[in-house]
């Protein structure tokens, strides 16, 4: 695999992956790899605004998680399954050391990511994420459970705008479930953390959470900050979590702007 100074072409289509198939677009190129990686049910067309301010002097990689957008259905939608996909992306096109933009559920395979695998990867901007709170308690993750069911009226039209998946609401209930547990467990893999993450974060709440719940959680990236000298805050902007790509998409391509001159001045 390379990613320096080598001329890759364009490509889109479907990469088989297990028992599946993603949707995956690259722009080719010589330029930087960055590889986007969406919000929990998001796809890939998100990150249009960001491509497009950062331009063709980059080499932008981006692609549907299982279920989403375009890419196949499969038995598993785990948390590690994610993270074989983005090796499978990574393997399939060549790219060695590429700089991961991660929004939300993204941000946080971005950083798990970039914890196991630091020779590997340049740096990670994290869209208003991740951050290391969670709901662990069991009445509390029934009450995502809950949510799920009420609404699974709404799933196939929410997917037809890019913000649900082809999956039961069980499903996506689950891989909910799961996010908070790993996202409460996040607090020493952020401390460990080697390679420059930056943080772009939004304001306010967010559709569907009450009170200041998404404030509280950004909160406790503060002491992290303090403690891991590679945990930056690139930008604080006024969009919410879930118009931040769409509404500060030139702030997002600024952060990766910061991690690219980072990477190069370390060599």
């Amino acid at each position: 695999m390379t990613n320096s100074n080598t001329i890759r072409p364009a490509w889109s289509g479907m990469l088989p992956v297990e028992d599946t198939a993603l949707a995956v677009t690259d722009t080719g190129g010589a330029g930087t790899a960055v590889v986007y990686l969406n919000g929990t049910f998001a796809g890939q067309r998100h990150w249009r605004p960001v491509i497009d301010e950062l331009g063709s002097g980059w080499r932008h990689i981006s692609y549907d998680e299982r279920a989403r957008g375009k890419s196949k259905k499969s038995a598993d939608y785990s948390f590690e399954a994610c993270v074989r996909d983005l090796d499978a992306v990574l393997t399939a096109r060549r790219v060695e050391r590429p700089l991961l933009v991660g929004w939300s559920y993204g941000a946080l395979l971005g950083v798990r990511w970039a914890a196991r695998n630091p020779g590997r990867v340049a740096g990670v901007v994290g869209v208003d994420g991740p951050y290391p709170v969670g709901w662990t308690d069991e009445a509390d993750l029934e009450k995502v459970r809950q949510l799920f069911r009420k609404f699974r009226w709404a799933l196939p039209m929410a997917h037809l705008i890019g913000n649900a998946a082809r999956m039961s609401a069980e499903q996506h209930a689950e891989i909910s479930v799961e996010a908070h547990k790993l996202h409460a467990a996040l607090e020493p893999v952020l401390d460990g953390v080697t390679v420059p993450v930056r943080y772009v974060v939004a304001s306010g709440e967010a559709f569907g959470s009450s009170g200041t719940l998404q404030e509280d959680m950004r909160a406790t990236l503060g002491p992290l900050l303090a403690r891991n000298p590679n945990l930056t805050v690139s930008a604080k902007v006024a969009s919410n979590h879930g118009t931040i790509v769409r509404k500060d998409f030139r702030a997002i391509a600024e952060a990766v702007r910061e991690v690219a001159a980072l990477t190069r001045e370390s060599h």
